[in-house]
């Protein structure tokens, strides 16, 4: 684990790994890098906005409970974009397939579960008003 975690602040030791690649593929490696940082800021974001800004729910600490949702969402989202682009970037320095990962599915499925959620609560205060 502590190996795969000095990759991530190593990039020389990822550069040693096979063959250098057309540098349109490590490009593309990188803005999928970048779109799943941005996704993890969005998550970070969100969950600050919720605690911040939207009025406790009629349920206790479903506010909070879901503000701390989205910021650790965000926060394994960045770690994974850093562990998939290392993962990535070598297997195509290898001429492997790419690894599988089974992530945009658990964080579709959090999401949609949090959506639930909102929505149970949007509709329990706007009962309770």
């Amino acid at each position: 684990m502590f190996h795969a975690i000095k990759e991530w602040f190593d990039p020389r030791r990822v550069e040693q790994v096979g063959e250098t690649p057309d540098y349109r593929f490590s490009l593309a490696n990188e803005r999928t890098f970048l779109a799943w940082i941005r996704t993890a800021l969005a998550l970070l974001a969100g969950g600050l906005v919720v605690a911040q800004l939207l009025p406790p729910f009629a349920i206790p600490y479903l506010r909070e409970a879901v503000a701390v949702g989205l910021m650790v969402l965000g926060g394994a989202g960045a770690l994974r974009a850093v562990d998939r682009w290392v993962r990535s970037e070598m297997a195509i320095r290898l001429g492997r397939d790419l690894p599988p990962t089974r992530f945009p599915a658990i964080l579709a499925v959090a999401v949609a579960i949090g959506s639930a959620v909102l929505i149970v609560a949007v509709l329990a205060n706007g009962a309770g008003s």
